[in-house]
């Protein structure tokens, strides 16, 4: 009875250390209504992000994370939690779907979901410390029935390294399957002997037909400053897009033919830098809907910098003849609002100096939607946000025809058109975050903590403009 007992206890040791190994994370909590600037409950926050579409129905795995990337001594102790919806408005929120399940998983890392063969196929990097004591990122994989519920296969990790690349830097494998059933991955890592030291970062190409046997290609991409990480492949409309991220701020290239040669669209569209690691999944009729994450500042201050681990952002991505992508909000992910105040159309003219006008008590979460019709040349015009009543403070979205920038407190995205012409301007402030739509065609988003007046500021500088058509609409809790 004595040795019984022991083994029960012991039993009991071993389930509850397994038990801990991640973080906790309740579904039953969590928002159903909206993910557009979604954030777990509690000292939670999003990562990276898997977006993923089947028979119309989008599935948004995450990786949830805790302690801004310090879990498991710095390593992450990341795991994929999934939301999915059909109709982008109501969610069903899931448990952990591929968690930490042994002591050497230090992190279940970013990667990518294919089907095939009736099955669902999640790829990732797992991150451990090896026999040496250092650092290893290694690939694995595991299958579900349903989307939901996996099994991590053996071997795992299934693939170690690549001959000539790094051990330290080799996750985020973006899976797709070709028109002969072979499985490729496109893996985030560096060149042990790249032609620049200081451009070793690459997409190694890995292809398999039956996921146990793997052929190293010819990268996919070479020449990159630091690790392309999160990258995302897909072919819409013609044209293959091959879209990565450096430290975080997204890029991507397009080709009629689906390994390159690769050219650089007119501007990058899906570079926000407050928009981290950008991907997309398709969506019904031929839509593209990306998601991303706005990070958290260090020590919640406007001017230091991002720490790992905030809040989902998506955006509808869209197609231009020659394939450039331009970005806008997705209509049914704007925040629900109260009845909307209309304020009077202001005409600002100051050719030598600047002309403004001010609107106060304007809710700390709002929604500003408006018209804003440029008069000729102008050097610069736009609104400071949550300013004070002297306009000595707020966040200011600036939009500049001459230099095709929009700039959003200390974020700008460039190569924005028609600035001179009439455009229309969507806002919304939601708890620190301020995210603008520029005419349907591009978006910038920013994460504030320090300025939080209620007044608005509308100006134009060296030229005439016309704001109309304004409304504010408070959100709704």
């Amino acid at each position: 009875m004595k040795h019984l007992f022991l083994a029960i206890v012991l039993a009991s040791l071993i389930v509850h250390s397994k038990a801990q190994l991640g973080v906790k994370y309740d579904p039953s909590i969590q928002s159903t209504t909206t993910m557009q600037y979604f954030k777990p409950k509690g000292n939670l926050f999003v990562g990276d992000c898997i977006p993923f579409s089947k028979d119309g129905v989008y599935y948004y795995y995450w990786l949830l994370d805790s302690a801004h990337h310090k879990s498991l001594n710095g390593l992450g102790g990341h795991q994929w939690v999934l939301s999915k919806s059909s109709d982008l408005k109501t969610w069903q929120q899931f448990p952990i779907v591929l968690g930490i399940d042994e002591a050497w998983e230090k992190s279940i890392c970013t990667g990518s979901v294919v089907y095939h063969n009736k099955k669902y196929y999640a790829f990732y990097a797992t991150r451990l410390i090896n026999e040496e004591g250092k650092v290893n990122e290694q690939l694995s994989y595991a299958i579900s029935d349903d989307g939901f519920h996996f099994d991590k296969q053996k071997p795992n990790p299934f693939y170690t390294s690549a001959p000539g690349y790094s051990k330290r830097n080799f996750r985020d494998p973006k899976v797709f399957v070709d028109a002969q059933g072979e499985f490729h991955l496109f893996v985030s890592s560096e060149q042990n002997n790249p032609v620049m030291k200081s451009l070793a970062g690459c997409l190694v190409h890995l292809s398999s037909k039956d996921l146990k046997q793997w052929t190293v290609h010819e990268p996919i991409l070479t020449g990159q400053p630091s690790v392309p990480e999160c990258p995302d492949y897909f072919l819409w409309k013609g044209w293959y897009y091959l879209v990565y991220s450096d430290n975080s701020d997204t890029y991507y290239v397009k080709s009629r033919s689906p390994y390159g040669p690769w050219e650089e669209p007119r501007y990058q569209a899906l570079n926000e830098q407050w928009a981290n690691v950008v991907k997309t999944a398709s969506f019904k009729n031929d839509r593209r809907i990306a998601a991303a994450w706005v990070p958290n500042r260090q020590d919640s201050k406007d001017h230091n910098h991002e720490i790992f681990g905030g809040n989902s952002l998506f955006r509808e991505v869209i197609q231009q003849p020659d394939g450039t992508l331009d970005t806008r909000f997705p209509a049914e992910m704007i925040p629900a609002t109260e009845t909307s105040v209309t304020i009077k159309d202001a005409l600002l003219h100051s050719p030598g100096g600047v002309a403004t006008s001010r609107i106060s008590q304007v809710p700390a979460n709002c929604r500003i939607t408006l018209q804003v019709e440029p008069i000729g040349a102008n050097e610069e015009y736009g609104i400071y946000l949550k300013s004070d009543s002297t306009g000595d403070s707020g966040y200011r979205l600036n939009l500049s025809a001459h230099n095709k920038t929009v700039s959003l407190g200390n974020t700008t995205i460039y190569g924005v058109d028609n600035l001179d012409k009439l455009i229309a301007l969507d806002i919304i402030i939601k708890d620190g975050i301020l995210d603008v739509d520029v005419n349907h065609h591009r978006t910038i988003v920013n994460r504030t903590y320090e300025q939080n007046g209620d007044t608005i500021w509308l100006y134009a500088k060296h030229g005439k403009v016309n704001f109309r058509n304004i409304k504010i609409s408070p959100l709704k809790d």
